[in-house]
């Protein structure tokens, strides 16, 4: 693992304690995991177990009861695929800053990987502040760390792509998949600290149960899961892709009637896989030996999605508190959008409106009702949706809020920075200035004809009522 990948974040020494504590909360996943690697090796040179604890709270109110059962789903794989390696998975229901800490009392040091949301960071910034022991962060769940690729907030994918390009080997590592040498198995949970097995979870019953967390919207109850949710099965999905998309990936990534895309948002999400595995794999399928000088087309397009784009979102959501808001967006778009609010809308809907797919436009609410039904949207149907979004809303502002609501408590990958930046490029963010309209002023604008001449949009309004 790179140096680069592990941040001391309170200068505090190791301690006594009894076990190494692996606090799990982006990489849900018993395998290709940088920190449980680095975890197991420093538990293996301690002579000590290694206990890893993931907190379930409700800290993100737009969340479901569907989001929930795909986090779990990957939790019980994630444990059993722990106990493997002689590591016990302790699931406590509370609030991470309160759980670990307590956690840590006993703990020599504390290793946790690393989430970039504001929920996130402040769980970590309270930690750092109460933590007794050493606490170690390492960042496996992205190609090359946020702090690494640049200090500051970049402003378009150009900017940030010169920077990540030079990197993308040398941030490609390979974990040890270390087995524990002193197993830990099977401890109670109060070996954490005392109370903590009132708040422990049996994750196996508990996705069995009618008690999953969540709130449900009001479109809810006709989400359905579609795909199996852990490591496993998305080595198996996206198997599917290098062999039969990834050569086309270029030209059909953006036709939602041929399902070009990797379908990984949602593993990579819930960090149920490693982008770095990600890349290597393609790599590999392709017979590329490097992705920074890679010749082949449709990988070349699929590391600009996945590494340049997503780590342009981390860098958005790294740098700026209010990413989920229309405070984020770019002076130019806050000033051009202000003065086009002057104009008349031709359709203005309510929020109840757009959740129920109930607009005047087939394709947008085929894009709506796929996002529902499937917790998933095709990446050019998300653009246009958001587009349409905003011009079909009072004010800006209006538009931005139903726009991060909806996908927020649909998407499997909602609550992310994809998406938050995502909703941000909608409203200006990461893009320029274009020709001047009435609604948009010099925002982009997309409609359905253009829709029509990239691909059969009727096609796809059928492809979605089918669903």
């Amino acid at each position: 693992m790179r140096p680069e990948r592990l941040s001391e974040l309170n200068g505090k020494p190791e301690s006594a304690g009894s076990y190494v504590l692996y606090w799990v909360q982006a990489s849900v996943r018993s395998e290709s995991n940088l920190a449980l690697d680095w975890a197991v090796g420093r538990a293996n040179q301690l002579k000590i177990p290694l206990i890893a604890c993931f907190c379930l709270t409700d800290a993100y109110p737009l969340a479901s009861p569907t989001h929930y059962r795909y986090l779990l789903d990957g939790l019980e794989e994630a444990r059993t695929g722990l106990a493997s390696k002689g590591i016990a998975l302790i699931v406590l229901r509370g609030k991470p800053e309160e759980l670990i800490r307590q956690a840590a009392i006993r703990a020599a040091l504390v290793v946790c990987d690393t989430g970039y949301s504001r929920t996130q960071r402040n769980w970590l910034a309270a930690l750092v502040r109460t933590v007794p022991c050493r606490l170690v962060r390492i960042e496996g769940d992205v190609i090359v760390p946020p702090h690494v690729l640049s200090n500051k907030e970049e402003w378009s994918a150009y900017t940030l792509r010169r920077k990540m390009t030079p990197m993308l080997d040398l941030f490609l590592e390979e974990t040890h998949e270390a087995v524990l040498k002193r197993v830990s198995l099977p401890p109670e949970p109060s070996v954490l600290f005392p109370g903590a097995g009132s708040l422990a979870v049996d994750v196996g019953n508990f996705i069995t149960s009618l008690e999953l967390p969540g709130k449900a919207p009001a479109r809810g109850r006709e989400q359905k899961l579609r795909e199996k949710a852990g490591f496993k099965a998305a080595l198996v999905y996206y198997g599917e892709f290098l062999s039969k998309r990834l050569d086309r990936y270029d030209e059909d990534r953006n036709d939602p009637c041929l399902d070009g895309s990797s379908n990984m948002s949602a593993a990579l999400h819930f960090g149920h896989i490693s982008p770095s595995l990600l890349i290597r794999r393609a790599l590999q399928a392709s017979g590329q030996s490097s992705a920074e000088a890679c010749t082949h087309p449709g990988l070349k397009a699929y590391i600009e999605e996945l590494a340049v784009r997503r780590e342009l979102a981390i860098n958005f959501v790294v740098h700026r508190d209010d990413y989920d808001t229309p405070g984020c967006l770019p002076d130019w778009a806050v000033r051009t959008l202000d003065l086009a609010a002057i104009h008349p809308r031709a359709a203005i809907y309510t929020f109840a409106e757009f959740e129920a797919a109930r607009t005047h436009d087939p394709y947008w609410n085929a894009a709506q009702d796929q996002m529902v039904k499937t917790g998933r949207m095709h990446g050019y149907m998300r653009m246009y949706w958001g587009k349409q979004i905003l011009g079909w809303s009072a004010s800006a502002e209006e538009a931005y809020l139903t726009a991060i609501r909806l996908n927020d408590s649909y998407s499997l990958d909602g609550r992310d920075p994809n998406g938050w930046a995502g909703v941000a490029w909608c409203f200006g963010k990461h893009d320029r200035p274009w020709a001047g309209r009435p609604v948009f002023g010099t925002v982009r604008y997309m409609n359905a004809g253009g829709l029509k001449r990239k691909f059969d949009a009727d096609a796809y309004v059928r492809m979605v009522a089918s669903l």
